[in-house]
């Protein structure tokens, strides 16, 4: 026999259910008793209880762990961005991989119940499993830097709108072709523009990295075009977006037009000479 003690009577009936719903042990017995859950079991089920109170833990736990962290150590953010970046963890937790997140908590548990009959599981989560609060913690020490990141390009963003909008424009149409993170610029008159590559003119772009978009849009911040067409040869990016984000109802996307046409078929004669190389 085996009881788990949980800190109040309206957990213990949110456990007990989850436990009824997802149990699939067939000579498992379980009752509830106030704040307990007492479970009859057989040695050879040890596994299988060790899985269910691991869902347990992740199911009803994590959420508040995660919650805890935050006020705890990142106070000084507001409600809305608090929610943000939680919001950001559970985003983190879905794309991660938690197989060894799920390991920890149900090796920790499994050797706990091979020795034990009682488990407070509020003081069993504090205490035998730091090395999953440590994943925890630096999963939302990751959501927080993620937050940050994002609030600096979104003022980035809005800096350079402000700019652009505020700004008289140089020319009146850019066509932009654009093919695995490489850029073309040509004016109305297909004639090519010269990607400006001068670090030290760069004034708008960050300081901490410089590639070929941040030339591009370097030299689309000198001209300011009034219509900027973006010609998709590949794939849409972030930095497709990023543009859009920066040039509003200016930038336009195409993906299938004379220009784009042209360019597909060059560059595809050219990947063919590649191979035939």
């Amino acid at each position: 026999m085996f009881t788990l003690i949980l800190n109040d009577s309206k957990m213990s009936d949110l456990v007990y259910s989850y436990i009824l719903k997802n149990m699939n042990i067939e000579n498992l017995k379980i009752k509830k008793d106030d704040t307990c859950i007492i479970f009859n079991y057989s040695s050879s089920d040890l596994q299988q209880i060790s899985i269910l109170l691991t869902d347990v833990i992740i199911y009803f736990y994590e959420n508040n762990l995660i919650n805890n962290i935050l006020k705890k150590n990142y106070f000084y953010f507001t409600d809305d961005e608090l929610n943000k970046i939680l919001d950001t963890c559970n985003s983190i937790l879905i794309k991660e991989d938690s197989n060894h997140k799920k390991d920890l908590i149900y090796l920790s548990i499994l050797d706990y119940l091979k020795d034990n009959s009682t488990m407070n599981l509020d003081g069993f989560i504090q205490f035998r499993l730091k090395d999953y609060l440590e994943i925890l913690d630096y999963l939302v020490d990751l959501a927080v830097n993620n937050f940050i990141i994002n609030r600096e390009y979104l003022k980035f963003i809005e800096l350079l709108q402000d700019y652009i909008f505020s700004s008289e424009s140089k020319i009146d149409i850019v066509h932009l072709i654009y093919l695995k993170n490489e850029s073309i610029l040509l004016d109305k008159y297909k004639k090519s523009i010269p990607i400006d590559d001068h670090i030290l003119d760069a004034k708008y772009l960050s300081d901490i990295s410089f590639s070929s978009n941040d030339y591009c849009l370097n030299t689309l911040l000198n001209i300011l075009p009034q219509k900027l067409y973006i010609h998709i040869l590949d794939e849409s990016d972030e930095f497709i977006n990023t543009l859009q984000k920066i040039f509003k109802s200016r930038a336009i996307l195409c993906f299938d037009c004379d220009i784009c046409n042209l360019y597909k078929n060059a560059s595809e004669l050219v990947h063919s000479d590649n191979l035939d190389f």
